[in-house]
């Protein structure tokens, strides 16, 4: 009995060191605010305009490369709303299609609305950076499970943006993505 009161005594100290260290060192706990003396401002309606090509790598919840992909964004503005529109062409030849339609509210938050995101995603523009939250569904043709997602976008001084996202199921890391974003003319 004894020793199965310290197992579990042992499990649940492991389990708050684990969330501890997530919580105040991993990728999910940055915060916008982290980046507000940034001397480099993220302007959505400049840096996310016009023809943009993205490339970057998928990697699977065992850390490795499982896809990569070259996608055509062409994003346009009417006033504070934009609308992107995002063609991706994955290693294997699949495509696959998304439209994002976002709006600016007050002191850089934002909302943004996809076919494949439940609800609508919620975000912040501060400093160098751009933070979103939301829920994306998965392709049926992989499962058509649903993954909470954080994504940042970190825009590089010579007006690179670095993508970073991380997509979690029940808290776990099920994938991570890494890309670029840049304007087409500068490719």
């Amino acid at each position: 009995m004894m020793d199965m009161l310290q197992f579990a005594l042992g499990a649940a100290v492991v389990a708050a060191i684990w969330l501890a260290r997530r919580r105040i060192t991993d990728f999910p706990a940055q915060k916008p605010s982290d980046y507000a003396d940034d001397y480099t401002v993220f302007d959505m309606k400049k840096h996310l305009d016009g023809a943009m090509v993205c490339e970057g790598v998928i990697f699977g919840p065992a850390g490795r490369v499982t896809s990569s992909f070259v996608a055509d964004f062409n994003v346009t503005w009417d006033g504070d709303t934009a609308c992107i529109e995002e063609h991706f062409v994955y290693d294997d030849n699949t495509t696959q299609d998304r439209t994002w339609t976002i709006t600016l509210g007050e002191t850089g938050h934002f909302t943004a609305t996809a076919p494949d995101v439940k609800g609508t995603a919620k975000g912040r523009n501060v400093g160098a950076t751009v933070q979103s939250k939301y829920t994306i569904r998965l392709p049926d043709d992989v499962g058509g499970h649903l993954l909470n997602t954080v994504d940042w976008m970190y825009l590089t001084g010579d007006g690179t943006i670095i993508n970073r996202s991380q997509f979690r199921k029940f808290g776990v890391k099920m994938a991570e993505l890494v890309a670029t974003i840049r304007r087409k003319d500068a490719a």
